[in-house]
């Protein structure tokens, strides 16, 4: 019996990898024989290139670039045998490296995204593939482009400061610095994410609280990207701030589109390529997948929504797993999820939840089985 194992990872516990190993146990406690096949999965966000490298065998490499805040650090990515480079945004402008009390959306900077990028150029990459999501930025890529020779110019053709709130005074964009490599390289944004740059349901106004946002630094954000888009509009003709995406990452996803003629796609859907995920449904008789929360929302490009959509087309039932299930959830059984199980056994803390989230995996994965096996044979 063939089982195909392809989890999400569960934030602040479990990488996916150790998800699909941990639900993989689970599997082989209740039958050794069963034939698993891990795809360790993501949508873009945190853990994209973990996800990739496990699936692929590709290679980690590390790259010093500045933080959000300018503070000097490591960031990894990945490298395929086929000269594609895979790079999450987060890795050097993310959320979760930059403690609550430090969040500053005004001033968090893109640039160590452009930096990384730089990296994946040198290094000769034919294909960018850049996961957005997770990030501390709202300052709409200004800094990833500065980075790669853009210059961002106020009244007096001085370089504006790093962050979102200077771009208020953004006068011109001078473009012929930009890195010329970049032109014979694809770009693939990874992204689970459709908003526009600006508005209600932009970048500032969805994601900025998030960040450290208050209601005014909210509506300066706002106003900042639309001046950006403003002059970007004027100087290069190209006015991308409704384009869908637009407003990822704080608007990063829109520099992919206005300056590096970007191809976004669904994150799951790439990782899920990368993976061959649907070559590995062929034949198999159950599917596992999950993340550390779903609901509703989790068919707006989740990785489980993605899973089942994959594992429908090959006709396997799938099974998800989920750290806690909200509100909605069960929309997902017409999403393709035949089930939908969380994890703790009974009341626990959040930490506890995280600290136990392998055992939990291994467990309810464990008893799944075992259900699915005393159905099969009540079948024969």
């Amino acid at each position: 019996m063939k089982i195909i194992i392809a989890p999400d990872s569960f934030k602040e516990s479990l990488s996916a990898p150790d998800a699909a190993a941990a639900i993989e146990r689970g599997v082989k406690q209740a039958f050794p024989g069963a034939r698993t096949l891990c795809v360790p999965m993501a949508d873009g966000g945190e853990g994209t290139v973990a996800a990739v490298l496990a699936a692929t065998g590709g290679q980690w490499r590390t790259t010093p670039v500045s933080g959000a805040l300018g503070e000097p650090m490591q960031a990894a990515w990945g490298w395929l045998d086929d000269s594609t480079a895979v790079i999450e945004m987060a890795a050097a402008a993310g959320l979760e490296q930059t403690p609550p009390e430090r969040r500053d959306p005004l001033r968090a900077s893109s640039g160590g995204v452009g930096e990384l990028l730089r990296a994946a150029l040198d290094a000769g990459a034919r294909r960018i593939i850049l996961g957005l999501g997770g990030s501390a930025t709202n300052d709409g890529g200004a800094g990833m482009l500065a980075a790669l020779g853009v210059r961002f110019l106020d009244a007096n053709g001085l370089d504006l400061p790093p962050g979102g709130a200077a771009l208020q005074q953004l006068a011109r964009i001078d473009v012929q610095g930009l890195d010329p490599r970049l032109a014979g390289v694809q770009i693939d944004i990874a992204s689970d994410v459709d908003n526009p740059l600006c508005g209600p349901q932009g970048a500032s106004h969805t994601f900025g609280p998030q960040k450290g946002a208050s209601p005014e630094q909210v509506a300066l954000l706002d106003r900042s990207l639309a001046r950006l888009a403003d002059v970007c509009a004027r100087d290069l003709g190209r006015d991308m701030r409704d384009a869908p995406g637009a407003g990822a990452a704080g608007g990063l996803g829109y520099a992919a589109h206005a300056f590096l003629n970007a191809r976004f796609r669904p994150g799951v859907e790439l990782v899920a390529e990368l993976g061959k995920l649907a070559q590995a449904m062929e034949g198999a008789a159950l599917a596992f997948t999950g993340e550390g929360r779903m609901d509703a929302q989790t068919l707006r490009g989740k990785t489980p929504a993605g899973v089942a959509r994959i594992a429908r087309r090959a006709g396997v039932p799938v099974v998800a797993l989920a750290g806690s299930l909200g509100e909605g959830y069960q929309d997902l059984h017409a999403g393709g999820i035949t089930a939908a199980f969380s994890l703790a056994p009974g009341p626990v803390s959040l930490q506890q939840a995280c600290e136990n989230a392998g055992q939990y995996l291994c467990d309810r994965a464990r008893d799944v089985m075992q259900l699915w096996l005393a159905a099969e044979k009540r079948m024969l």
